[in-house]
């Protein structure tokens, strides 16, 4: 199976780098060549346009920072639809909106060709080793038909149902990762200026019931100084936001989510939209005049687990 793989950013680049590592046959696309070259040594080989790849490979995949992006890639001229036909599959593994993604699905699917939509979540260090969960909405045949692909790039893999319903709990599961951040960045600064000691209060949140992924993550990062997550300010903005969307359009009158919108939009008027997102501590931090900084703490993330064969997730309640 010949996969395509459009956007070699932070995450793109590590995706593509476990399909290359693992002896796929891959074809690679970016507009930034740089972001390529690694791959390229590796043994991948480069697309000259979207639909030369549609053409030449039996799934394509995007990993685009917008919709809007994937948009442009499939839509253009000589983007994938031009190229797409009967057994071709598009897999969308860009953080988008559930709605355009089924618009987009609906033009493939005219094709001749099957839609899917799979993000990932667990982390750019989850990713750069092949241990990342995957959520997977399309048919459940080429569920079945892209699974092999799936389970190189990630551990954990989750068929969520129709097209759009992996986008949808993306961007819920992000929702959920933000308000953790925000509670994470509050609960430190306020243990710092009731004179706790903030190594302490690290372990004392990841032994007890308040602990998290996020905090187990994003908490050292921001102990370290470095708050680099490989995930910016404007990121969070764009997630939150389809997630409210949602909410929008089923009438659900949420009342944390606008509060965390209103928050990083603060942020990014203060700090800048490309600034790491752990970095919305340095709101309290200014407010307080405390650094939230504590010894021992790495820079970044790695993922310390080998990399293990992927497998699906059957939910709970399921055979």
């Amino acid at each position: 199976m010949k996969i395509g793989f459009i956007g070699l950013g932070n995450v793109g680049g590590k995706l593509s780098g476990s399909l290359v590592r693992n002896g796929l046959d891959v074809v690679v696309r970016d507009l930034d060549m740089a972001a390529a070259q690694p791959l390229l040594d590796a043994g991948a080989t480069f697309g000259e346009s979207p639909k030369a790849m549609a053409e030449e490979c039996d799934a394509v995949i995007t990993c685009l920072p917008s919709p809007a992006a994937s948009a442009a890639v499939l839509e253009a001229e000589d983007g994938l639809l031009a190229g797409f036909g009967p057994g071709k599959v598009w897999m969308e593994m860009s953080t988008t909106d559930e709605a355009e993604v089924k618009r987009l699905g609906a033009l493939v699917k005219a094709t001749g060709a099957e839609p899917v939509d799979c993000p990932v979540s667990g982390g750019c260090h989850r990713a750069a080793t092949g241990n990342i969960a995957i959520f997977a909405g399309c048919e459940r045949a080429t569920f079945e038909q892209i699974l092999p692909v799936l389970t190189t790039m990630g551990r954990r893999i989750l068929h969520t149902g129709e097209l759009g319903s992996a986008s949808m709990l993306k961007v819920m599961t992000n929702y959920l990762a933000t308000a953790n951040l925000l509670t994470v960045c509050e609960a430190l600064v306020t243990s710092a200026a009731a004179g706790m000691d903030l190594n302490t209060t690290y372990e004392a949140i990841a032994i007890s019931s308040g602990n998290s992924f996020v905090h187990e993550t994003e908490g050292q990062v921001i102990l370290n100084g470095s708050r680099d997550i490989n995930f910016t300010m404007d990121l969070v903005k764009k997630d939150i936001g389809l997630f409210q969307e949602i909410a929008n359009r089923h009438d659900v009158p949420l009342e944390i989510s606008p509060v965390l919108i209103d928050i990083f939009d603060d942020g990014i008027a203060r700090f800048g939209e490309r600034e790491w997102s752990p970095n919305i501590i340095k709101r309290l931090e200014e407010a307080t005049g405390l650094s939230i900084l504590a010894p021992g703490f790495p820079p970044e993330m790695t993922d310390d687990e080998p990399e293990e064969a992927g497998y699906e997730v059957i939910p709970k309640g399921r055979s």
